[in-house]
């Protein structure tokens, strides 16, 4: 209930015509620039981005400005439809920093209390595409740990962060407030480490003296922070409800085609109880993905809430679908060259970023027990 004892407003689950056509734009382009052998070939490259798949899609369709105001260059859209685009990456497991980049980057850098001068610029460069930023904290950093991470000085090292080998900017959080500092300057060195999930490169970062642009003080980068953090977890339920519908399909039309004792493997009543349950499991993750990028959109006060039950619920499905994919296509889904196996990896990686499943649970008991009368 509201202040007038109101009932909320319900959240909209369904996608909009215009959502829809970004979702056509989005697929067009991954089916022609990132399906599974190109994606394989690029993880077994040195160069396992694509740039013009990003230049592609951050400028080309405009993906990369969608939370970023039009005054400031970018679409003016919103999470709904930010969402839509990581469900297709999740779908395609396209290495491109849209994630890190285009949400939790943005987002903390929309959080500031001012949009003016350097942040204004930097938004300006994110939304069409010129620059990737990430955020300086381990991948698997919730955001409940946005307070602790503001510490130090801006000479560090930290591990484990996601697509800093594409970055051109880092935002790092400090005691004195968060820095923006360029990549290609002295003192900064990014060395690329060894992933689960080869298609979403980690690295440790090391500053040594480097130069950087404060871009506000403690208090506010400790709000701003938090929010890039809150919407990064948001969204990532969306990919992981991508990539299990993705496996999903394959897993139905594999065992649909795939044939023994002369009848499709699929019509076996074991293997229709268990695609029947995966189903029903993609089908709610979609109801939590879609209610937790609706209520970033709206700003609803539900938001922290809404997205701790999408991550409890998105990671464990994701896997799930990933482990069926895998052992539901036989000897084949155990192979590098069929896809399966990056999509289990994703699911992995994904199930501990921005935090565990069991910490989101956490936050679920906390915020029902805080909210009880």
């Amino acid at each position: 209930m509201n202040a007038q004892n109101e009932p909320a407003q319900a959240p909209d689950l369904l996608y909009s015509e215009t959502e829809e056509d970004l979702r056509s734009a989005v697929r067009s382009l991954l089916d022609d620039r990132a399906d599974a052998p190109t994606v394989i070939a690029g993880i077994e490259s040195d160069t396992p981005y694509d740039l013009r798949l990003w230049e592609s899609l951050a400028a080309g369709i405009g993906a990369a400005g969608l939370l970023v105001p039009e005054k400031l260059g970018g679409q003016g859209a919103t999470h709904r439809e930010a969402a839509v685009v990581l469900e297709e990456l999740g779908r395609s497991v396209a290495p491109a920093p849209y994630l890190t980049s285009a949400v939790v980057a943005t987002e903390t850098l929309l959080a500031l209390d001012s949009q003016d001068g350097p942040v204004g610029a930097l938004l300006g460069d994110l939304a069409a595409g010129r620059k990737v930023a990430v955020l300086a904290l381990p991948f698997a950093t919730p955001a409940a740990g946005a307070a602790a991470a503001m510490t130090g000085t801006l000479d560090r090292t930290v591990t484990g962060v996601a697509e800093a080998v594409a970055a051109d900017v880092l935002l790092v959080p400090t005691a004195d407030g968060l820095y923006a500092v360029e990549t290609g300057t002295g003192g900064v060195a990014v060395e690329p480490l060894v992933p689960l999930d080869l298609t979403r490169p980690l690295a440790a970062v090391t500053l040594t003296g480097a130069a950087g642009t404060l871009l506000a003080a403690p208090g506010p980068a400790t709000r701003a922070v938090t929010k890039g953090l809150l919407s990064g977890a948001g969204l990532l339920a969306s990919e992981q409800l991508g990539l299990a519908e993705w496996c999903l399909t394959e897993t139905v039309r594999h065992t649909r085609e795939r044939h023994q004792f002369n009848r499709p493997v699929g019509s076996f009543q074991s293997l229709k109880h268990r695609m029947a349950q995966l189903w029903l499991e993609v089908v709610s993750a979609r109801a939590a993905a879609r209610n937790a990028a609706d209520a970033l959109a709206t700003g609803s006060p539900d938001a922290p809430l809404a997205v701790a039950v999408a991550q409890a619920y998105c990671s464990r499905v994701a896997v799930h679908a990933a482990e069926e994919c895998v052992q539901l296509h036989g000897g084949i889904g155990m192979t590098w060259e069929h896809p399966a196996h990056l999509y289990l990896k994703r699911a992995k990686a994904d199930s501990i970023a921005y935090g565990t499943a069991g910490r989101h649970r956490e936050a679920v008991a906390e915020l029902v027990e805080l909210a009880a009368p």
